[in-house]
């Protein structure tokens, strides 16, 4: 086993009792909206009292995701000595995603004019036609698809010319001149879900997927006293490549919907929008400074589709690297490791993570330790002096 672990925390019954009714309490609250999302009740594992543990972790799904999306590394935890709490993104546990989800938008006063010339375009018009009404059916469009989109719609608006700088430069001033945004909501929720342990002694730790990954690092460095270490697995800081940021950017006005990892559930491009410009604030010179008081495990992948690679390097370097006792692993594109990595049961590009096992067995050690073992990362064996994780059933 491994040694040198943090020092644990015995709650008592009435600290886990106060804690559980705050959750308990969101929890019915979510639940009892009538436009309640099916399957995305937060839920927690606490030890008994009595009982010493390492700490609390606080999970936050990928996007479009449920809380039960890392249930096997919660499960993990939990029968090694850690509390859990498994919470939702802002706006995830309620539909439709249109109306709830954060989201980027045109002012009116730009996408009223800019949906009338679009409708009145035969070449864009025929496009969206051929996308499949099923969800479950969609295709994202492919780079020379997504860049032809872009370039009939600069053709058709060139005042875009002007307008798209603003959402692709981080803090530009005339974002709010031209958009309406709520991707802050991500950072305000997730305050809420950690105030609802301040009952809870001990250390408290943010694990994340893709922009839930973003969300544990900007909690973080929100409350850097409060939170220990964060693991970030595919932190979506900024999209992967700059067409696909046009696209995103700029096909709201094209009502175009992209398919969720829920079966039958789409959601609109301009909620990717809002995912990326949440990004760009973890990446703010304030979090970046304040981040290099927390230490943090980010895991990349060769094969991203969603993350920039580049600028979570470059993240990882801001945030003081391994001088200041952060970790990091990029799986090699030979491993065939996908952006959704944490999952064991998930398919992406035609990949899964073989090595989620191992995965998970470097998240317990870099909790309990602060270190990582990189070549147990890319081991199916696991490592035998680390606890076990079970196999799927």
């Amino acid at each position: 086993m491994t040694t040198n672990l943090e020092v644990s925390v015995t709650p008592t019954s009435e600290q886990i009792s106060r804690t559980q009714a705050k959750i308990d309490a969101y929890i019915q609250s979510v639940e009892a909206n009538p436009n309640f999302r099916a399957g995305s009740t937060p839920y927690y594992g606490f030890h008994e009292a009595g009982e010493a543990i390492h700490g609390t972790v606080i999970i936050f799904h990928g996007f479009s995701g449920k809380p039960k999306q890392m249930s096997k590394l919660s499960d993990y935890l939990f029968a090694n000595g850690f509390n859990y709490y498994q919470t939702n993104l802002a706006g995830h546990a309620l539909q439709p995603p249109s109306k709830y989800w954060c989201q980027v938008d045109l002012k009116p006063k730009i996408y009223n004019p800019l949906r009338e010339k679009v409708q009145k375009d035969s070449v864009l018009t025929n496009y969206i036609a051929n996308f499949p009404t099923d969800p479950n059916k969609f295709v994202r469009p492919t780079f020379q698809q997504q860049a032809g989109l872009v370039g009939r719609l600069l053709l058709i608006e060139p005042r875009l010319l002007d307008i798209v700088p603003a959402i692709e430069r981080d803090d530009d001033p005339d974002f709010y001149r031209y958009f309406d945004s709520n991707h802050m909501e991500y950072l305000t929720h997730a305050q809420q879900r950690l105030a609802e342990l301040d009952d809870m002694p001990g250390p408290i730790y943010t694990i994340g997927l893709s922009v839930g990954a973003a969300i544990a690092l900007g909690l973080a460095a929100d409350k850097p006293t409060r939170i220990s270490k964060v693991v970030s697995y595919a932190p979506l800081l900024k999209l992967h490549t700059k067409i696909m940021e046009q696209y995103v950017n700029l096909a709201g006005p094209l009502d175009i919907h992209e398919k969720s990892w829920s079966p039958g559930e789409s959601f609109p491009i301009g909620a990717l929008t809002a995912a990326a410009k949440y990004g760009a604030f973890v990446r703010e010179s304030k979090n970046v400074k304040a981040l290099q008081q927390v230490r943090t495990f980010m895991v990349l992948t060769e094969n991203e589709d969603a993350a920039s690679i580049p600028t979570n390097e470059r993240f990882f370097n801001d945030i003081g690297g391994e001088k200041k006792g952060n970790r990091f692993y990029i799986y090699p594109a030979s491993d065939l490791v996908p952006h959704p990595l944490a999952e064991p049961d998930v398919k992406s590009q035609g990949m899964t993570n073989r090595f989620w096992q191992s995965l998970y067995q470097e998240t317990f050690r870099f909790l309990t330790t602060g270190e990582i073992d990189p070549g147990n990362m890319s081991n199916t064996e696991q490592d035998p002096n680390l606890p076990q994780v079970p196999p799927l059933k």
